[in-house]
């Protein structure tokens, strides 16, 4: 998807009248101080319904922007905010900073208010979070290691490609059936953290338990290289870190972590822009040529010695958004250089693909098509060289894409799939519910190929979409879906 939301705003109202109030005591251990702490009051309390506030202050490095997340332990709902984007994903509460109010200095402070209802009782959270660091505790390291550290290598299996197939070591057929797990792409440039909601070990067993035994892991280039820009504690070292302790938690489940370039640098303002920034700030019709390429040969430097990951070149190419040519596109997609209607200097699949393998790796490689990864009818002919044999074709489908038929996938994929793997890294539907995916899934199951869902993340399922309301595993009603689909096939 080329736009992840961040929150699902959620607006009502409702009559007053003062019961009394709660207050949560800032507690923290002894001589230390607290990187944040937050005041939760219940200034007024009515049947069905309340209105609460939180002061928040700052006592780490000044903030430019900032967002609290709580847990509401009784079943309540926020309806209304104000001096905050309020918004809520199942138990979890989301208060992001206001235009006017991002700047959160050291030993400042910001208030903001809600209405919210309570089914019955109305226990008041007591665990807080400013930008992911918790408040009104001793502050822990900016990514902290899993409560139970993974075995170094994992259990997930070495992956090539032999023919049509992804095998393991052993030559035994192997496909990637997961989920998507967004955050890493657009956390880090908005200035807010690393990962959009908990990447510890029971968060990704929550996965597992689904039985995907693959997870695909979007990144940002400007993050991951640690360019001007981007706040240190969430760039360069840290970031890179924070990604290795994702791909050592999914690996130590059995499952494949597939490494995607999602967002990257390169100013493009003409047909289907994301949006006029020059930084990695949204979808880019091509890598660029400046970073891209460096990127890749960072990650795969980090991971050369670990055969299990897959690289993903780049999220959901478009350059033939920007010409009418066909040719023209494809050959931008494969040669890069200068392409017609994209300003900067393009990063082709090729240069990609020669980037990785020049750092040592051999690891699976995928390539997506044109039209946001959903056209492979000239990715045959285009197909980039790879001294290592093994790439694979990545395709995207939604039911509002062009090929999103039997018919097409039939005329377009099948012919693709007979030469090598095929990879659907994202799949999905913004209608709430799963009979667009139960075509899709079908018809990759029928012929053994691969599919991941978008995304394991609690945002709107419609505009998402999204597999979950929490992080426990909790399915939407589009994402029992996938659940189901991948229990049957792995009982």
């Amino acid at each position: 998807m080329r736009h992840p939301p961040r929150s699902v705003l959620l607006t009502a109202a409702g009559a007053v009248a003062l019961v009394g109030s709660v207050l949560v005591p800032v507690v923290s251990a002894h001589g230390a101080a607290p990187a944040c702490t937050v005041e939760y009051t219940v200034t007024n309390q009515w049947a069905g319904g309340f209105q609460g506030s939180v002061s928040i202050t700052n006592h780490q490095a000044a903030l430019a922007g900032w967002t609290l997340t709580f847990d509401f332990p009784g079943g309540q709902k926020v309806t209304r905010g104000w001096n905050a984007e309020w918004s809520q994903s199942g138990t979890t509460v989301t208060a992001g900073n206001e235009s006017y109010n991002g700047s959160l200095g050291t030993g400042a402070s910001v208030s903001a208010g809600f209405l919210a209802s309570w089914p019955g009782s109305n226990v008041a959270p007591t665990v807080f979070k400013l930008n992911g660091t918790p408040c009104n505790v001793d502050p822990g390291p900016t990514t902290p290691p899993p409560t139970d550290p993974p075995p170094a290598n994992g259990t997930a299996p070495a992956l090539h490609v032999s023919g049509t197939k992804l095998v393991d070591a052993g030559g035994k057929p192997r496909r990637l059936l997961g989920v998507n797990r967004s955050g890493g792409e657009f956390m880090c440039v908005q200035g807010h953290g690393i990962w959009d909601g908990p990447v510890d070990d029971a968060a990704i067993k929550a996965i597992a338990d689904w039985k995907a035994n693959a997870v695909r892991i979007p990144l940002n280039e400007e993050c991951w290289l640690g360019l001007s820009g981007i706040k240190p504690e969430y760039g360069g070292t840290r970031y890179i870190n924070a990604v290795k302790d994702l791909v050592t938690r999914v690996e130590a489940h059995g499952m494949t972590p597939v490494l995607d370039l999602h967002w990257s640098y390169g100013q493009y303002t003409g047909n289907s822009a994301g949006c006029p920034d020059v930084h990695a700030t949204c979808q880019k019709p091509m890598p660029d040529l400046q970073y891209s390429p460096s990127f890749w040969a960072s990650v795969a430097s980090t991971f050369k010695d670990d055969p299990a990951p897959v690289f993903d070149l780049f999220n959901e190419p478009y350059p033939d958004r920007a010409t009418g040519s066909v040719t023209d596109a494809w050959t931008c997609w494969r040669d890069g250089g200068t392409c017609p209607g994209i300003p900067y200097e393009v990063a082709g699949m090729q240069d990609l693909v020669d980037s990785i393998r020049g750092a040592g790796a051999k690891n699976v490689i995928m390539a997506g098509g044109l039209a946001y990864a959903n056209d492979l009818s000239q990715w045959t002919a285009y197909k980039p060289t790879d001294p290592a044999g093994n790439l694979a074709a990545a395709y995207h489908v939604y039911n509002f894409n062009a090929c999103a038929s039997a018919s097409c996938w039939n005329s377009t994929l099948a012919p693709v799939a007979a030469q090598v793997p095929l990879i659907a890294g994202e799949t999905g539907e913004n209608t709430c519910s799963h009979g667009f995916v139960d075509q899709v899934m079908k018809w990759f199951d029928d012929r053994d190929l691969s599919y991941l869902g978008w995304t394991w993340n609690t945002w709107d399922c419609s505009s998402g979409p999204s597999l979950i309301s929490a992080y426990d595993g909790t399915p939407t009603a589009y994402g029992v879906g996938l659940r189901d689909r991948l229990r049957a096939l792995n009982p």
